[in-house]
């Protein structure tokens, strides 16, 4: 597996399906955001009010869009391999780690608590509460993927830099 034509332990095609599966987990990530919105949008106040988690409340599922701009640039940078190209990969990727670990938190922390709700809305807030549940599973999916690039990442960067200090030194020492 290397890590475009940079590095030796990702192979393109991983790359490539690496990037597939981000933008594919991003694209159902807006998607559950778009099916909370209507969900929760449609729910009457009662006596006991709304339910609107925290998730919601943040766009938590929204932030797929870093998802789906994350997988892009691996794309790019397989199909066109510079340091440049890769280190921007690289950062994108480690914004994603950070917006997964930040949305499962939260999610977490939505199902956690659950605070009583109109009986009326009852139904839309366990349904709203089971879609968090799978986000959560691509959230920690998200994560793995994320954490994985850029770990094979930083190894080809590194690879990259000794193969360029190994070249100017041997240049140095048939100049002398």
């Amino acid at each position: 597996m290397a890590v475009c034509a940079c590095c030796t332990k990702v192979s393109e095609a991983d790359s490539l399906v690496l990037a597939a599966i981000q933008i594919m987990i991003g694209i159902f990530c807006v998607f559950m955001w778009y099916l909370l919105l209507i969900l929760y949008m449609g729910q009457i106040k009662g006596v006991f009010g709304t339910y609107e988690p925290i998730t919601y409340k943040t766009g938590c599922s929204l932030w797929g869009i870093v998802f789906i701009i994350s997988g892009i640039t691996i794309i790019r940078v397989t199909r066109h391999p510079s340091q440049r190209q890769l280190t921007y990969a690289m950062l994108m990727n480690i914004l994603c780690i950070i917006v997964a670990i930040i949305s499962t938190i939260l999610t977490v922390v939505e199902l956690s608590s659950f605070e009583s709700v109109s009986y009326r809305n009852y139904g839309q807030a366990k349904l709203g509460r089971e879609i968090s549940r799978v986000l959560l599973s691509f959230y920690t999916l998200e994560l793995c993927i994320a954490f994985t690039y850029t770990i094979f990442g930083c190894v080809g960067l590194c690879r990259k830099n000794e193969d360029a200090d190994t070249a100017v030194t041997e240049q140095v020492e048939d100049a002398l």
